[in-house]
């Protein structure tokens, strides 16, 4: 029996994400056994910075977070910065810390956490460009290649992919976090 058996797992981006923080992290908890489902604003297919495209299987009008274990949101700075105007994916991710359900975000997907106001008390990393954003959201931002914090992950790059997918599959096959709030 693999980690993740059973486990559905969203992925929430759009155009612009950063090809390998969706496809590395996608693999990584396949591999582990989890189902994965893409989430985006809009129907159809999307494509990252990079020119990787992705089906959507699903709306974020019509998610819903009980539905899912955990979440995984991607990096890019077009991908984060359209997701966090979209009051859709805002609720959509907001919903999982409320559920105490694990959340893996990397590079620049934090600001989607500032626009859902989860940040207040925790600690986590990200692109070192969006620290001040994070702190203003009062979070604690630290220069480290994976921070967890009660079922919230955090990696800066794509460099920190190995370490992050590792925490993401551990935390998630760990389940709820009564910690992990909004």
């Amino acid at each position: 029996m693999s980690t993740l058996d059973g486990k559905k797992i969203a992925f929430l981006a759009t155009d612009g994400f950063e090809d390998s923080e969706l496809t590395s992290p996608w693999q990584a908890v396949t591999d582990a056994g989890a189902t994965v489902v893409l989430v985006a604003p809009e129907a159809g297919e999307i494509t990252g910075k990079n020119g990787h495209s992705q089906k959507v299987d699903r709306v974020s009008a019509d998610a819903d977070a009980a539905d899912y274990d955990a979440l995984v949101l991607p990096g890019g700075v077009v991908n984060a910065d359209n997701l966090r105007l979209d009051a859709d994916a805002v609720r959509f991710a907001k919903d999982f810390f409320a559920q105490h359900k694990p959340v893996g975000a990397i590079c620049h997907a934090a600001w989607i956490l500032t626009e859902a106001d989860v940040l207040s008390g925790r600690t986590l990393t990200s692109f070192p460009s969006l620290r001040t954003d994070l702190v203003n959201a009062g979070a604690t931002w630290v220069d480290e290649e994976v921070v967890v914090d009660e079922g919230l992950v955090s990696s800066r790059t794509p460099d920190d992919l190995p370490a992050f997918n590792a925490k993401v599959v551990e935390e998630i096959s760990e389940g709820t976090h009564s910690g992990q709030t909004a």
